[in-house]
């Protein structure tokens, strides 16, 4: 008897004994409810997450997220760190782009001691998140292909990512995690010669990524398997608190940047696509398009963008920094949508509560479970992959 049938919260007795074929329940009396578990170690799991699926046949009739399998547990975390002690373990709340976490952790403190950030440092910041939502966005892109049997889609989005990360290398000293940004400023200048590489990296990944619109967007199979399927409701997008592209594709021109401007957003050029189809297809498609624009950001960033200057204030001691008694709220766009930090400061060395909103949460539990109704089992991936979460956001 398979272990998972021991728990799935229904009484055994109404049903049959049944045989096991790996992690699914087989009834071989057929059209009775059984249990399907989806990861959390599996190629269609968007990180290391699990599905805990009840099947009719091979039609979803009920869905619960289950998290907790990899980092977990931040926020108690925070409170027992010196603030500046909390910048390495913050960046793993969404390894898939760590940056806003140390953007939106330094932005608070910045707020609640008054400091101001010199002008590099902001130029310096926008560049930094833009990179870090490109990387994210050529894993995201090509792996929904992926989801649907076109791997090498998957592959092209790795060996671009991977130029970005060479960049962030360079940088940073680090290709995943970097705590670059900090409390007053950034760690460094752009090192000699490195527009002129970042520029060339920008110009090979502009110029391949119509491959992975081609292989993706033209592709009968991939149209087959997305159009109409994953729909999100309108009216769903406030009540269920969705943000970034799956708003967008939804009809809601909703982006952090363009409605609460921050750093040096204002001064660039951009204007973020929406649709109203609203399927795994659409949001895909607003995705790619976001690809394009997050090209083209980084170039603005770095034609307009100082070549010197003051990268950081004047702060205290970070080891013995008392934060100033108070509380804050700060919000970025992250490739997933309105990502932002709640943060209360009792006057001490030590956070008093540090707390997330981000997306994952709203997509990946309460979303996911109620879209996943009526799925068929083959969808799950293509419907999970399309709302695009990191599972640590959620068990913070």
């Amino acid at each position: 008897m398979n272990k998972h049938w021991l728990n799935i919260g229904y009484d055994r007795s109404k049903y049959p004994e049944t045989g096991v074929d790996g992690n699914l329940v087989i009834d071989k009396t057929a059209h009775k409810l059984v249990k399907l578990w989806q990861g959390p170690n599996h190629p269609g799991v968007t990180g290391n997450m699990s599905i805990e699926l009840t099947i009719s046949g091979d039609e979803i009739v009920e869905a619960k997220t289950h998290v907790g399998y990899l980092h977990r547990g931040f926020e108690k975390l925070f409170e027992r760190r010196k603030y500046i002690q909390v910048f390495p373990t913050c960046i793993r709340l969404c390894v898939a782009e760590p940056d806003y976490n140390e953007y939106n952790l330094a932005a608070s403190v910045e707020e609640l001691s008054g400091i101001e950030v010199p002008e590099v440092a902001q130029w310096l910041r926008t560049l930094v998140l833009e990179m870090a939502r490109l990387q994210s966005l050529l894993r995201v892109v090509p792996g929904q292909g992926g989801t649907t049997g076109l791997g090498i889609g998957v592959q092209w989005g790795v060996y671009l990512r991977d130029l970005i990360l060479d960049r962030f290398e360079e940088l940073t000293g680090g290709r995943v995690y970097h705590m670059y940004i900090i409390p007053g400023g950034v760690r460094g200048l752009l090192p000699e010669g490195f527009k002129k590489r970042l520029k060339s990296t920008l110009k090979e990944i502009d110029e391949f990524i119509v491959n992975i619109d081609n292989l993706m967007f033209s592709n009968a199979v991939f149209k087959k398997r997305t159009i109409g399927v994953g729909y999100i409701d309108p009216t769903w997008v406030d009540s269920y608190g969705i943000v970034g592209p799956n708003a967008r594709a939804a009809g809601f021109k909703r982006d952090v940047r363009k409605d609460y401007p921050y750093l040096k957003y204002n001064e660039l050029e951009f204007d973020p696509q929406t649709a109203t189809e609203s399927d795994i297809y659409t949001r895909s498609r607003i995705r790619w398009h976001d690809l394009k624009m997050t090209v083209d950001l980084i170039q603005q960033i770095l034609d307009k963008m100082p070549d010197d200057g003051i990268i950081r204030a004047q702060t205290p001691n970070v080891l013995h920094w008392k934060i100033p008694k108070g509380e804050t709220y700060v919000r970025s766009e992250s490739s997933r949508g309105e990502y932002g930090f709640y943060v209360v400061a009792d006057g001490t060395e030590y956070p008093r509560r540090i707390n997330l909103r981000g997306p994952s949460y709203t997509h990946a539990v309460s979303l996911l479970e109620h879209m996943l109704i009526g799925a068929n089992i083959a969808d799950v991936a293509s419907i999970m992959v399309s709302l695009q979460t990191c599972p640590p956001e959620i068990e913070r």
